[in-house]
């Protein structure tokens, strides 16, 4: 089993459903059964779906001394992530709130309290670093000082920089730059995604790139291969909520990628495992075991 290294986010996640946006004002409604709080953030969200796939998953990230760490600790347990290098160093845990429709389209409202201005104790990420085949640096600024470090060393490392407009992206830029296997939203971006992905290649040349397109699949670039295609998207049950697609999207390549070297079948599998997680309104539900995703795909592809 290879040993994947896990630095991101975690936050606590309140979930409300409402009738469509833009809201309609109430001063008081009563959504039975529409409102839920859960663990989640990206970190958490690849961290539960690679260990559900059947991976082996240190997991790196800081939550608070707060009310909050008791239920941190719960969720990591309940769902089989070892917390050994998640610390409690922040004065709050972050929190986010998540407002989704019935069409499945969410706003995603997130309080990062104080986690970007606080470094991760060096001795635990070198210790978590050297014992990993590879480094999931999620976009958080505690995983920042160990891009370089991870190159150092050798260690493939595995990104996503979420929704991004800017190849000098002044946040991004270094993730970008160090990426093996680099994903990204095309929400925002300001020319076609075959355009974005022919400059990311350009001014970084990421072996791996992939742009989720949302209902529409993916784009899929590989390197040694100079391909540029599109992937589209399949059904595997109704639509809940689109939050964390793209988490399980990337989770679900960086699994089946380690396995196979192959980024076609990855990324088809990886596909898959996105649209049946969109079938459950929270970030960190709805993920398949890597037998499941198997059979599923294998009936689908």
């Amino acid at each position: 089993m290879t040993r994947i290294l896990v630095s991101g986010l975690i936050n606590v996640e309140t979930t409300l459903r409402v009738e469509d946006f833009p809201i309609h004002y109430e001063p008081v409604r009563y959504p039975f059964f529409g409102l839920s709080s859960t663990v989640s953030g990206v970190g958490y969200n690849v961290a539960k779906a690679l260990i559900t796939l059947g991976e082996g998953v240190d997991f790196l990230s800081l939550i608070g001394r707060d009310s909050a760490e008791q239920q941190v600790r719960a969720a990591l347990a309940q769902d089989g992530i070892p917390g050994d290098y998640v610390i409690a160093a922040l004065e709050q845990t972050p929190q986010s709130v998540i407002l989704y429709d019935p069409t499945g389209r969410r706003m995603i409202n997130v309080d990062l309290k104080d986690v970007q201005g606080r470094p991760y104790p060096p001795e635990r990420f070198e210790a978590a670093l050297d014992a990993c085949s590879l480094a999931v640096l999620c976009n958080i600024n505690f995983s920042r000082p160990y891009l370089r470090r991870a190159k150092a060393l050798g260690k493939p490392i595995a990104t996503d920089v979420h929704t991004i407009a800017d190849l000098e992206d002044a946040y991004n830029r270094d993730y970008m730059q160090a990426a093996d296997i680099l994903f990204m939203s095309d929400e925002a971006l300001p020319c076609s995604p075959e355009e974005w992905i022919r400059r990311i290649n350009a001014r970084y040349g990421p072996q791996i790139a992939v742009v989720g397109l949302g209902a529409q699949g993916v784009l899929l670039s590989v390197r040694r291969d100079n391909f540029l295609e599109r992937i589209p998207a399949v059904i595997t049950r109704p639509v809940v909520n689109t939050i964390g697609a793209g988490d399980a999207l990337f989770s679900a390549f960086v699994y089946s990628y380690l396995r196979t070297r192959d980024p076609y079948q990855a990324i088809r599998k990886a596909v898959v495992f996105a649209s049946y997680k969109i079938g459950e309104k929270g970030a960190a539900q709805g993920f398949l075991s890597g037998p499941a995703l198997d059979d599923l795909a294998a009936s689908l592809l």
